[in-house]
């Protein structure tokens, strides 16, 4: 299995919204399983694209997370223990917002935690590491897991070289 991470701010601009769902639907067509979390914004673009549920798999924070039904929404030990080892500031965050972290543990690695995405797709806003998304660059960055940010203020022409970029990894 071919894996990666589809994912990004709610605040994600519509352009990259329609342009998400395009890719999801383009990677599962190559053989790849998408990793998300059922949010609004980029995470439900990228979901929209995937026509089969056997080809996703959404990772929640609870049961019942944004109307998903997903079947993931336990949140290990191992993966709170891990979201605490990536978070700059674990100990201010309230128990449901070390859940949403821990989630993103599992986008990242899988439900084990021990199966690495190839790549991740995603928009912050200013290309910033941030917000819940931001959790999971930081443990991208500390696998070596390219990460392909489209929310930066980058000339259109670098966007396009990004987008092509993106498509030679899948090939």
């Amino acid at each position: 299995m071919k894996y990666y991470a589809g994912i990004g701010s709610r605040g994600t601009l519509p352009t990259w919204l329609t342009w998400f769902t395009e890719l999801a639907t383009h990677l599962e067509a190559v053989g790849f399983t998408l990793r998300s979390g059922g949010a609004n914004g980029a995470d439900s673009a990228f979901e929209m694209g995937v026509l089969s549920c056997y080809n996703k798999e959404i990772y929640l924070p609870w049961k019942g997370f944004n109307g998903s039904s997903s079947p993931h929404h336990e949140i290990s030990e191992a993966a709170l223990e891990m979201a605490a080892k990536y978070h700059p500031r674990w100990n201010a965050l309230k128990p449901a917002g070390r859940k949403f972290m821990a989630r993103n543990c599992y986008q990242v690695l899988g439900f084990n935690l021990d199966t690495p995405v190839e790549f991740i797709v995603c928009w912050t806003p200013d290309g910033r590491v941030t917000g819940g998304t931001g959790q999971a660059l930081r443990i991208a960055a500390d696998l070596n897991i390219p990460v392909f940010n489209f929310g930066g203020p980058t000339p259109n022409h670098e966007k396009q070289g990004l987008v092509m970029l993106v498509e030679d990894i899948i090939k």
